[in-house]
């Protein structure tokens, strides 16, 4: 298995960040939740360093690609709280790359991976930062969307297929009003993804004023 080489390492937006300080990306990371850069930024710096770690306990590159994703999703939920700064006076100060080899050696003894066939997670289409911030963005969305995007996407289910299910659950949607829900989920999830990460992942043209 090789290290994967992740093309937003490449963008202005995460280029000109390399600057910050491991600290500083982290300040700025729970300053400005409505932005998606500078997560991403210590994702690049750091992915070939959990993707070592991880690709010697996999059984097979569709786990270690899945359980990848699946510690930087940790990772996303928890790095805001990090503190690198020594809080005795004495003690050494704790390193961002060490904390990261901590959540990594907790996330691969502790995720229970399904079989390789049941995975549906591909790195190649989706890179961990942008999984998470689409993660969010689905969990904004009116419930009704949500799941049938869900099916859509994650099942691969044809819209006769989710009207088929919804109307045994009792809801009267047809295949065309699926159709219909689907375009609206997708729009959304969009619209709720930050404008940098639609910037960086979806190619859009970054409009607001870079704030650090």
């Amino acid at each position: 298995m090789q290290i994967p080489n992740f093309p937003e390492s490449n963008h202005p937006l995460v280029k000109s960040l390399f600057h910050k300080s491991d600290q500083e990306l982290i300040n700025l990371f729970g300053q400005y939740p409505d932005a998606g850069r500078y997560f991403t930024a210590i994702f690049c710096r750091y992915s070939p360093i959990v993707y070592t770690l991880i690709m010697h306990s996999a059984r097979s590159p569709v786990q270690a690609d899945y359980l990848f994703a699946m510690t930087w999703k940790h990772i996303y939920y928890q790095v805001g709280g990090v503190n690198l700064e020594a809080t005795e006076p004495d003690a050494p100060a704790m390193t961002l790359q060490n904390w990261l080899i901590n959540m990594t050696a907790y996330c691969i003894n502790e995720t229970e991976l399904p079989p390789t066939e049941s995975i549906h997670y591909s790195l190649k289409t989706t890179s961990p930062p942008l999984w998470c911030y689409v993660e969010q963005s689905l969990d904004q969305l009116p419930p009704m969307l949500r799941l049938i995007v869900l099916m859509a996407q994650t099942f691969h289910w044809s819209e006769t297929r989710i009207a088929a299910y919804l109307q045994a659950e009792g809801e009267g949607i047809s295949p065309n009003e699926v159709a219909n829900f689907l375009q609206e989920g997708y729009r959304m999830l969009e619209e709720k993804l930050p404008a940098d990460i639609r910037a960086i992942y979806l190619g859009e043209n970054f409009l607001q004023p870079v704030s650090a």
